[in-house]
Formats: structure tokens, C-alpha cells, sequence
């Protein structure tokens, strides 16, 4: 889409800290973080949200899983424990309208059922 912010990203448009990049996924420092840690996980595909996921690019989720680990234990994060969050339109707290990971950690993070 021309007008997301995130394909704008992939597209080197728009400037970013990418700390990870392979052919289907990029990652990258969050601009507003809530953690020590805050990193942005997108796929290169335009998908709004994760009601986009199908048959066809399920595999996608799980190679995002991989490289959430591998970040997680490159910022020293992952023993301790870390979240992975993805919003969902409007009333799940979803603002951009392309799919993303948020990998959150580096502190004791809250609670919540």
C-alpha cells in the first residue's frame, strides 16, 4: 500500500533503526517505547491485521515468531521473559493498519488477565 507508514519502512522511505531484515521480515526500534526493549516485527507483505492471515502465508507467523526469538536473545532479554503483542482494529488497539509484533522486555512488565 503507498500510504502505510510500515510499507514505507520496508521501502527505505521512511528513515528507521532496523536492528533485523531478511527477505520477508523486518524489525526495528519502536519510536515510542514502553520498555527498555521495544522492538517492531512487520512483514514486507501489506497485511492489515492478523484477520489477513490465511492458508497461504500462515508460514509467515512462525518465521516472525523465530526472528522475535532470535531478537529477544540478542537484547538479553529472553531468560528473563519478554512479551509479544499484536493489535487488532479498532477496539484492540490497533493504530497502523499493517501487521506488527510488538517484542516488549528489559523490565518487569505488568500484569494483565
Amino acid at each position: 500500500m503507498q500510504d502505510c507508514i510500515f510499507c514505507k519502512i520496508v521501502r527505505k522511505e521512511i528513515p528507521s533503526q532496523i536492528v533485523y531484515e531478511d527477505e520477508r521480515v523486518v524489525a526495528f526500534k519502536d519510536i515510542n517505547p514502553v520498555a527498555p526493549v521495544h522492538l517492531l516485527l512487520i512483514p514486507k507483505e501489506h497485511l492489515a491485521n492478523i484477520l489477513d492471515i490465511n492458508e497461504a502465508n500462515a508460514e509467515l507467523v512462525g518465521h516472525i515468531h523465530l526472528v522475535a526469538n532470535k531478537l529477544a536473545r540478542e537484547a538479553g532479554i529472553a531468560e528473563k521473559g519478554f512479551r509479544i503483542v499484536t493489535n487488532c482494529n479498532k477496539e484492540g488497539g490497533q493504530i497502523i493498519y499493517h501487521l506488527h509484533y510488538h517484542l516488549i522486555g528489559g523490565e518487569q512488565l505488568p500484569n494483565f488477565a
